[in-house]
């Protein structure tokens, strides 16, 4: 690990000399790579912490859905930028809560993508954010426990009671992660939080393995200061 670590600020003077670090927001020249402009970081909105009642899904998110945020998400999910997600796993550990070390670690499940969708982008978002907060000591990744064997359309444009109509049995939990779930602490993971439908269909498949409990964290939400409520 620490030759590895060694590894990397040997050559980073290189890699900034060949790709000279900027902002993946504006792509304002900035000094060091995996950060914002000063700039950038202004304009990224924290959102409010929210008790979560009876009935409620905990939501950790980094930052409310806003332009910043929106085109960081853009850049790291449709313009390929998955170095970026180093950067977003940050941000979203910073607002999860501290774990005890002396209990079982959370379990890191992301939304899962359908194969075609899959083959089409190259990678899991969700999953690449999954592996970054293992990384920060955030819990286990366990990147294939769900898996979306329906392929559904783009949801964007859709109610939610269309959306919900859509989704129906189209996420289920693998069998095999059943007995690893079950009286377990669990956070699905994925970038962006809208309107829940998504991850309620998440939810509602890992809720058949009777975890412990069942959290959601995220890089931004758009309806921020608002509980995601279970199905």
């Amino acid at each position: 690990m620490v030759l590895g670590r060694n590894l990397v600020r040997s050559v980073q003077p290189l890699v900034d000399f060949v790709y000279p670090p900027r902002c993946p927001s504006c792509g304002l020249a900035i000094a060091a790579q995996e950060g914002l402009c000063s700039d950038c970081w202004s304009t990224l909105d924290v959102p409010p912490v929210v008790e979560a009642g009876e009935g409620a899904v905990p939501v950790y998110a980094a930052t409310c859905y806003n332009e910043t945020s929106r085109k960081l998400v853009l850049a790291y999910k449709h313009g390929g930028r998955i170095a970026l997600s180093r950067l977003l796993a940050r941000l979203i550990a910073a607002r999860m809560p501290m774990t005890d070390s002396g209990s079982a670690p959370l379990l890191l499940v992301p939304v899962p993508l359908h194969r075609c969708r899959l083959w089409q982008r190259g990678f899991n978002q969700a999953a690449l954010l999954a592996r970054e907060l293992e990384r920060f000591g955030k819990g286990q990744a366990e990147v294939a426990a769900l898996v979306r064997h329906k392929r559904t359309p783009n949801l964007g444009g859709l109610g939610r009671d269309e959306r919900e109509r859509v989704l129906r049995g189209a996420i289920r939990l693998d069998p095999a992660y059943a007995r690893e779930l079950k009286g377990r602490h669990v956070v699905l993971v994925d970038d962006v939080l809208t309107s829940g439908a998504t991850s309620r269909a998440c939810i509602a498949a890992m809720a058949q393995a009777q975890p412990a409990g069942i959290a959601l964290a995220c890089f931004a939400q758009v309806d921020a200061g608002h509980c995601l409520r279970h199905p």
